[in-house]
């Protein structure tokens, strides 16, 4: 019986320690969703302002192309964005098979970068090998680099006329906990949405003018929006990365506490048993030395 208490003892010891581990990393992934958040709250502004300055170039120009086509075929590159550590659910599993589904129907193979080690092995097991694989940022401040990086693979296939159309494909989150796999083509602009911003009135009286003819600005601005764009999905698939384990942590919390209140039981049954049998083995001894002085 006391073998069996001292490993009842052991196990509660070893379920606390690990609850604290877990509510560790629950406060964590708390507080990362929060940065994550905050840094695509930020990020409104600039993507407005950004807006402004294409609709600006793009009234200037008039109906005349942004790029000119060098091919007509369009051949696509795609970023997938994943998570490097586990404890996340369904989380890769989500974003990669809506992925998978949505290039399946393309008509050419894409070129796929994937952002983050578990997404690269799930794309890989599908048979959509990556050209490329991204370290996932452990930080808002990480993040910039990363999307650096992005740019310059794309671009560098870009030239080479191996990809013509850009798209994202990551975990937007939703309310709670929760998230929702989504896209986004950011190459080539979307049509209606240049007439659009082309459209849009000047929030000012004093109407901008653009310089040189616009070239040189609108593709600086074209790479603004880029860089934000990837910023924002990679902050946005870190808050659904992080919610995704927090959710995992609550769930595991929860079944812990439920394991230790029936370790606890268990533990203060046997104690109580035993406690009953020592004291049911001194009123024993007692009756029979009674017995015997009588």
């Amino acid at each position: 019986m006391s073998d069996t208490t001292a490993g009842l003892r052991q196990k509660i010891t070893r379920a606390g320690d690990l609850q604290s581990v877990v509510r560790t990393m629950k406060a964590v992934a708390a507080s990362s969703i929060g940065q994550y958040e905050t840094s695509v709250r930020a990020l409104a502004d600039y993507y407005r302002t950004v807006e402004l300055g294409l609709g600006a170039v793009l009234r200037e120009r008039g109906s005349s192309p942004l790029i000119p086509e060098r091919r007509r075929e369009t051949a696509s590159g795609a970023v997938v964005f994943g998570s490097d550590q586990g404890l996340v659910g369904r989380f890769n599993d989500v974003v990669a098979d809506y992925a998978l589904t949505t290039l399946a129907a393309l008509p050419m193979k894409p070129k796929v970068w994937a952002v983050g080690e578990r997404v690269h092995v799930r794309l890989t097991d599908a048979g959509l090998t990556p050209v490329g694989l991204f370290t996932v940022p452990n930080s808002v401040e990480a993040i910039t680099p990363l999307v650096g990086q992005i740019l310059v693979a794309s671009e560098t296939r870009h030239n080479l006329d191996e990809v013509t159309e850009l798209c994202l494909f990551y975990n937007h989150p939703t309310s709670g906990a929760a998230y929702a796999p989504v896209s986004r083509r950011l190459l080539p602009l979307d049509e209606s949405w240049r007439r659009e911003l082309a459209e849009r009135p000047w929030p000012t009286k004093n109407l901008p003018e653009v310089m040189d003819s616009g070239a040189a600005t609108l593709q600086a601005l074209i790479r603004e929006y880029l860089f934000v764009s990837l910023f924002r999905a990679c902050a946005e698939s870190l808050a659904s990365e992080n919610a995704s384990r927090l959710a995992a942590m609550q769930r595991a919390d929860k079944n812990i506490d439920e394991l230790l209140e029936d370790l606890n039981g268990t533990f203060h049954r046997l104690r109580q048993s035993r406690i009953d049998e020592e004291l049911f083995d001194v009123i024993s001894g007692f009756e029979a030395l009674s017995v015997e002085e009588r």
